[in-house]
């Protein structure tokens, strides 16, 4: 779905980006969705003691994007989807109650 996920935070309008990631989320096997709820509730925390830990959530979404979203098959340049990839973690960091909410 690492495709999916590029083309959803490519979206001009920031509710449908948010929207698009919030529906590629539930389309997640229950593991991974479960797996990665837990995570980015966690990683909210983190951001949350940003001025003790120095974490802001373009930190962690710098430190995390590149590990979280990866494709299948690594035969592209990393360097072209690293920042779509800052971009879908720092979205999910921000819009985490509308993407894992009922």
């Amino acid at each position: 779905m690492f495709y999916d996920f590029i083309n959803a935070i490519k979206s001009p309008d920031y509710r449908q980006r948010v929207q698009s990631i919030k529906d590629l989320v539930r389309q997640l096997p229950k593991p991974n969705h479960d797996t990665m709820q837990a995570l980015f509730k966690h990683l909210r925390k983190v951001v949350d003691h940003g001025e003790d830990n120095r974490m802001t959530i373009q930190s962690v979404a710098i430190v995390f994007g590149p590990t979280l979203l990866r494709p299948e098959t690594e035969t592209w340049n990393m360097a072209v989807h690293m920042v779509y990839q800052n971009q879908i973690v720092e979205l999910i960091l921000i819009e985490y109650d509308a993407i894992f909410g009922r």
